[in-house]
């Protein structure tokens, strides 16, 4: 790829996902970006005085010692390796033998089946980080660091090794939640990343390049950066409807193979979790960045309480608000997130927020962009209520709103038991992926344990029929499998990965 040069530093934009090779490790890092922007603070005499008092013993913050620190994390923080079951027979999508029992006579290519060897081997995945946050074996880490996988280990820093269950992931926010079955296991607690300060030492501890743990040093350079990376795919494609990004930005190393790692306080709290890296070249250049423990505690808890994030949704589109719009909309607001559009029956819509709003305040917490505002909400469930603040026409108001989820609801969303029974998680595809593919239905596989992982069926497999029916909804699927369970207790599943382009077939015994 050529960089483009500009008066403006170009910096690359690229999700790394540790999906090709045992020697891949697991990072992210960002390529293609301009980040041309200066900011420039200033205060006055009133500010002055507040600043001097509140770092009035500032001079002991060079006289800070990490190693306290650095001990309760290095033992808590675990290598995390991946393998992946060889696909099942596979075949050029559309240009299949057996395509048109699934599909009838429809633009068939030229057969050229390409069956693999060895199906139903593990092979080497990938390798990045983990952190243990519970005695009893809990462990946060990135969704892309083991995205794709079928099995999953664990190794600590004392060289024990555990095989992990994926308990499930939040692609919207790269979290991804694993257990392991032990006892009295390091763990590191979880600290307050509302708390933390620009300017002030973290630690950033995981497993680079395949090492042990290794610690680095460095501090707090910005909170709250949005860089659009989490919900898109190595070429920048968006997978993802949603993401929720508000990252901890820092200048300690960070390189690959830290992703899932730890970022941590002096004193030896979590702060957030590694996950991308701006860089030239893949590795270290001065800029890291974590999702903040105020994201990921939530996450936590809704993956280990009903296997799926409970998301909270406005019902808004928002941007930043530039001095141009600003100009443009006669708003006299710099600070806050400006509704685009709003959801028809949407949580905003019903509590009266309007285009053209700007939202600046969250239960008395002020925002002052689309990324504040996005964490700020992401840490409610549906049916919670809050209190906006907003500037309309110049003046400010407030507003309560009742949140709800994706399907206008306030219901909580479980996993269904029969995708507990089968191990796997599903979801309708994007249209992006309808059009990539040139597919009128189809369910993505968001996870992958159990039966659906002894067979082989991949994170991403799109399934397009089973038994012969389409699967448009996840209640096509329930139908069938329910259909399944009263006759034959077999289901044919027909689909495609969307990176390979390769028509796959499954076969999952249901008696067994």
């Amino acid at each position: 790829m050529t960089e483009r040069k500009s008066r403006t530093s170009l910096f690359m934009v690229l999700l790394i996902i540790a999906v090709s090779a045992a020697t891949s490790w697991a990072t992210t890092f960002i390529q293609n970006k301009n980040y041309g922007v200066e900011f420039i603070e200033t205060t006055n005499q009133s500010n002055q005085q507040e600043i001097k008092a509140r770092f009035a013993n500032a001079q002991r913050a060079f006289e800070t010692d990490f190693t306290v620190a650095a001990e309760l994390s290095v033992h808590a923080v675990v290598h995390v390796k991946t393998k992946a079951v060889r696909q099942q027979r596979q075949n050029d999508f559309f240009s299949d033998p057996f395509f048109e029992f699934f599909f009838g006579p429809q633009q068939r290519g030229q057969r050229n089946p390409q069956q693999q060897q060895n199906p139903g081997e593990a092979v080497p995945l990938g390798a990045g980080s983990g952190v243990i946050i519970s005695n009893d074996g809990y462990v946060v880490t990135n969704n892309h660091v083991i995205d794709g996988a079928s099995e999953i280990e664990i190794t600590l820093n004392d060289k024990r090794s555990f095989k992990a269950k994926l308990i499930g992931t939040d692609p919207s926010t790269d979290i991804a939640l694993l257990k392991v079955d032990g006892k009295d296991l390091p763990y590191i607690s979880f600290g307050d990343s509302d708390n933390i300060k620009v300017g002030e030492w973290v630690l950033a501890v995981g497993n680079p390049f395949n090492l042990t743990s290794t610690v680095t040093a460095g501090i707090v350079s910005a909170k709250a950066r949005n860089l659009g990376i989490i919900g898109t795919d190595r070429y920048g494609r968006r997978t993802e409807k949603l993401s929720i990004e508000s990252f901890i930005q820092t200048d300690a190393a960070i390189n690959p193979g830290n992703s899932g790692g730890a970022l941590v306080n002096t004193k030896g709290e979590l702060v957030g979790i590694n996950t991308a890296i701006a860089s030239q070249t893949g590795s270290y250049a001065g800029y890291g960045f974590a999702v903040p423990t105020s994201i990921v505690k939530k996450v936590v808890t809704d993956l280990r309480e009903h296997g799926v994030v409970q998301r909270a949704l406005l019902g808004v589109s928002i941007g930043d608000i530039t001095t141009e719009v600003a100009k443009e909309k006669n708003i006299k607001v710099l600070n806050g997130a400006l509704v685009a559009d709003v959801v028809s029956g949407g949580a905003a819509e019903k509590a009266g927020i309007k285009a053209d709003d700007v939202i600046n305040e969250v239960n008395g917490v002020k925002v002052n962009s689309t990324a504040e505002l996005q964490e700020q909400v992401s840490r409610y469930r549906p049916g919670d209520k809050i209190t906006l603040g907003f500037v309309r026409n110049n003046k400010q108001m407030k507003v309560n709103v009742t949140l709800m989820n994706a399907e206008g609801t306030m219901d909580v969303v479980s996993t269904n038991k029969f995708q507990q029974d089968l191990g796997v998680q599903l979801k309708p595809i994007s249209d992006t992926v309808k059009e990539a593919l040139g597919i009128d239905t189809g369910l993505e596989v968001v996870t992958s344990s159990g039966k659906f992982r002894e067979q082989g069926i991949q994170q991403g497999y799109i399934i397009l029929k089973i038994n012969n029916r389409n699967m448009a909804s996840v209640k096509d699927f329930e139908n069938v499998y329910n259909d399944a369970q009263k006759s034959n207790k077999t289901l044919n599943i027909a689909g495609v990965y969307p990176t390979t382009g390769k028509i796959t077939y499954y076969k999952i015994e249901l008696g067994k």
